[in-house]
Order: structure tokens, then C-alpha cells, then sequence
């Protein structure tokens, strides 16, 4: 056995240990369901480590996401439902039967090409019934939308350009602001959907990842409001009793600092 088989076989008697008679009661007591959401949470862990640039943390936050594949496996081999060699017979098959230029005769030469057939073995030798089956529900919108529509494209439901793109962009954005000036909750909130998923298809054809993009901007705003509180406080002044052109005076001074800075 090598190194690493070694090390994972070790993984998976501890948390067959830690699942069996006399182990951690928390850990017998885990189901599916409750650990569901550690899973997800480990993921996002993984995701921080990388978008923060500490990647001497991502071999730690890595093995965390390990823990919860075999701690599934090990709750599935308790209920004599599969154990882990199923789960890795799973993966291992799917990677050989997805990537025939690699392990068979047909060739694919770019990334693109391997996209399309990949979606497109899913539908004609794995049964799906939809080239959309398969993406979660539980996903954040913004990704849900974006696995969704490059799905679509890779079975050729998809825009000819960019251009395309943007006029759809426009155009969803006129009947928001119709939907708006005419009072109806409803219909603002369905147009609202509608504007935000065309952005979406816009960062497609942009090839950005818009949840990336999304959470960027989000940590921009954090920091920078941030130096606006600080920038108040250190003046003993109450945000909430200034007017809004102060704030955004401060606003930005902030923006430009940073501008200077970088």
C-alpha cells in the first residue's frame, strides 16, 4: 500500500472508531441530515481559504471537506446502505466514462469541447432526462443560475455573442422599471429575477464567475464601510444623525484612499 492509501485507510478506521462501541458520542449520534450543513459549511471554509490567498491553510480546511466525505460513507456503511469503496468505485468510474480522450479513442482538444461532451454523456449514457438534471437546488441563486445556463449552452441553447447578451440585459432592465412604476409587488420581484439572471448569462459569455464576483463586491463594501464608522467615530459623530451628503463625502474619501493606495 503507498503512502497516501496508508494515510487515507488510517482516515477511515478513525471514523470508524470514533462511529463504534465505546466511541465519541457526538459522532454516533450524526445522521445525513445533521451533517448536512457541516458539509457546506467546510466548503465555504475551502472557498474563503483560496479567494483570501492563504493557501498554507487550504491542506487543513481540504482534510476538513475529506472528513465529511468518509464521516458519510461511514453513517451509509452503519445503516448497510454503501461504505466508502462504493463511493470511490462511484468517482473513479465516472471520471473514466466522462473523459473517453483521455481513456479511450475520441479526441477533444479544448476545454470547450470537454464541456459539451460532458454534459452531453450525461443525457445519452447516464439517462438523464434533462441536460439540467443535476444541479442543486440548495445552491446559492446566483450559482444555481449560472451551472444552469452553461448546461443549456453545452447542448446548444445559448446565445451567438455577447452582444446578444447585453441587448437581453437592456431589455430586462425596461421591464423592470415598468413593473415598478406600475405598483405591482409581484410582478417587480419577477422582473427583478429576470434582470438578475440575464446578468448572469452576461458573466458567462464574460467567462467571470458572478458568485465570486458577487462576494468581491460584498467584502468591498464591508471594508469600506468599515473605514467610514471608524472615520466618524474617531470624530465623535453619530452616523444616523448626519445627512446623507456627509456620509457620502466620507464615502468618497474612502474610495479614493484606497485608489491612492493601490
Amino acid at each position: 500500500m503507498t503512502e497516501t492509501g496508508e494515510k487515507f485507510q488510517q482516515l477511515v478506521d478513525i471514523m470508524t472508531r470514533l462511529r463504534g462501541k465505546n466511541g465519541c458520542p457526538w459522532d454516533i449520534e450524526q445522521t445525513f441530515t445533521s451533517l448536512s450543513r457541516h458539509a457546506l459549511e467546510e466548503v465555504y471554509e475551502v472557498i474563503e481559504s483560496i479567494d483570501e490567498g492563504h493557501l498554507d491553510e487550504l491542506p487543513g480546511e481540504l482534510g476538513d471537506l475529506l472528513l465529511q466525505v468518509v464521516f458519510h460513507a461511514q453513517i451509509g456503511r452503519d445503516e448497510n446502505r454503501f461504505n466508502i469503496n462504493d463511493v470511490l468505485d462511484s468517482i473513479n468510474d465516472k471520471l473514466i466514462r466522462r473523459h473517453p480522450h483521455v481513456f479511450g479513442d475520441e479526441v477533444i482538444e479544448t476545454a470547450e469541447e470537454q464541456t459539451q461532451a460532458w454534459e452531453q454523456s450525461k443525457i445519452k449514457k447516464e439517462g438523464k432526462r434533462s441536460a439540467i438534471d443535476g444541479v442543486p437546488k440548495q445552491l446559492p441563486a446566483l450559482l444555481r443560475a449560472h451551472r444552469m445556463q452553461s448546461k443549456a449552452a453545452a447542448v446548444g441553447f445559448d446565445w451567438d455573442n455577447i452582444e446578444n447578451v447585453w441587448e437581453k440585459v437592456r431589455e430586462e432592465m425596461n421591464e423592470l422599471e415598468h413593473a415598478w412604476r406600475s405598483g405591482d409587488t409581484a410582478h417587480v420581484e419577477e422582473e427583478l429575477g429576470d434582470v438578475l439572471f440575464s446578468l448572469v448569462n452576461l458573466s458567462r459569455f464574460m467567462t467571470i464567475e458572478p458568485e465570486q464576483a458577487l462576494r468581491k463586491a460584498c467584502e468591498k463594501f464591508a471594508r469600506r464601510f468599515r473605514r467610514v464608522e471608524n472615520e466618524f467615530r474617531a470624530r465623535g459623530q453619530e452616523m444616523s444623525e448626519l445627512p446623507l451628503a456627509a456620509l457620502d463625502k466620507v464615502w468618497e474619501d474612502v474610495k479614493t484612499n484606497e485608489k491612492v493606495q493601490d
